[in-house]
């Protein structure tokens, strides 16, 4: 049976305000003291408890904050920003998932320094799509196609055939981006090279270490040296790149995992023989740059690559950045192009490389992936522009939605 859930909007201050608070070096402890006395006493607003959970994750503490989470959105799914402008120009209704702080399309940042209202409604086998929607404008599925997203899509999937307004995102394209599927979407693109990534059980990894069958033999595509990582996992865990049996012998003693993704490794080194990988975010079919990481490893994120400790990384970032739609864009024109038709949404972001022939090595294509301007001004000056830019398309894209709907109405 489905509780009662309140669907009024309960104000908080959310995750972009919280996270850049604690990325600044604000000590978020004494509010996590004082909401969680108010938890404890029963006090807390819902807004408040749903702060509470990003405060917790922030602070690290990952399984008390899902635990709060859960607790709150059993009685409450709707949520407004605290300084959601009087009079906003805009109104818009993102449906996301009841998962962790990094499980839905981080929107909020994506409307910084907008007049556009943002509400949330957290979708749930308990508090799924309710009869009477708050009004807005437009709507965006914010909740990735990943295991903790999928039953809210499947819930916004039933009842988006008779949205009340534009829906964004549509949650059928959103779960064609897991990583089993992605290969099969954009295989045979001119220009693209994106592995194929294979489902492997734990048993059969451990034929392969044993050497009893070799890799191909579970798939064709796959051979030494290649990429496992623990099914479901994100953000780099559990990833490593395996030579040959003795290595994977050895990368199994240390996981307990049961279901595994492997792929083929791609030596996408350039000539410097560092490593390159960008992040490009596309709006409405148009890609933008978001970042240029450079590492002297294969297995890089922004945060690993020392950027901030590189003038000459961040020169690069930065002609990268300025010089996007006349060079890489132009480079990739054909592949980046249909990437953006078969894929389909309205909004996601690519994390890339370029082989040594000059292909477009996709790495992963996600709606959830953090777009941010959290950055130092006095370490990247050239990257509050470009975000900038970035948002502003959001934003246009978002209220060219809503009045294309609007005179199809009138």
């Amino acid at each position: 049976m489905r509780r009662k859930i309140a669907t009024a909007c309960a104000d908080r201050l959310g995750v972009a305000a919280l996270t850049r608070m604690h990325v600044e070096g604000h000590d978020l402890r004494p509010l996590w003291s004082s909401l969680i006395d108010k938890l404890i006493d029963g006090t807390i607003e819902a807004g408040e408890g749903l702060d509470l959970s990003l405060v917790a994750q922030l602070l690290g503490d990952k399984p008390a904050g899902l635990a709060i989470q859960q607790q709150i959105l059993a009685s409450h799914q709707l949520f407004r920003l605290k300084d959601s402008p009087a009079q906003p120009r805009l109104r818009v209704l993102a449906l996301a998932a009841a998962t962790d702080i990094g499980g839905n399309t981080p929107i909020e940042f994506l409307l910084t320094g907008s007049t556009i209202e943002l509400m949330t409604l957290y979708v749930t086998p308990d508090a799924e799509v309710p009869a009477s929607l708050p009004d807005h404008d437009v709507a965006i599925v914010i909740a990735s196609g990943s295991e903790d997203g999928r039953e809210a899509l499947r819930v916004i999937g039933r009842a988006a055939a008779r949205w009340p307004r534009p829906l964004l995102n549509l949650p059928h394209r959103v779960g064609q981006l897991d990583r089993d599927e992605l290969h099969r979407l954009l295989g045979g693109i001119e220009g693209l090279d994106i592995p194929a990534t294979i489902g492997v059980s734990r048993a059969q990894l451990l034929a392969m270490s044993c050497a009893v069958r070799a890799p191909a033999e579970f798939a064709s595509e796959l051979a030494f040296p290649m990429i496992v990582r623990p099914r479901g996992s994100h953000a780099g865990a559990g990833l490593a790149k395996v030579e040959g049996v003795v290595a994977l012998a050895r990368y199994l003693r240390e996981r307990q995992e049961q279901e595994f993704f492997a792929s083929r490794f791609v030596d996408y080194s350039s000539e410097d023989r560092l490593f390159r990988k960008y992040r490009l975010v596309f709006v409405d079919g148009r890609p933008y740059a978001c970042h240029l990481a450079i590492a002297d490893r294969w297995d890089i994120w922004y945060l690993n690559a020392g950027m901030s400790l590189s003038a000459d990384k961040r020169l690069e970032e930065e002609e990268f950045m300025r010089g996007f739609d006349g060079e890489f864009a132009r480079r990739h024109e054909t592949a980046l192009a249909a990437i953006a038709a078969r894929i389909g949404l309205d909004y996601f972001t690519v994390d890339c490389a370029e082989t040594k022939s000059g292909s477009l090595l996709v790495f992963e294509a996600d709606n959830t992936a953090i777009v941010h301007d959290l950055e130092p001004v006095e370490l990247f000056p050239y990257k509050q522009p470009q975000m900038r830019r970035v948002f502003d398309a959001f934003a246009a894209m978002l209220e060219r939605r809503a009045t294309q709907s609007q005179e199809r109405a009138a």
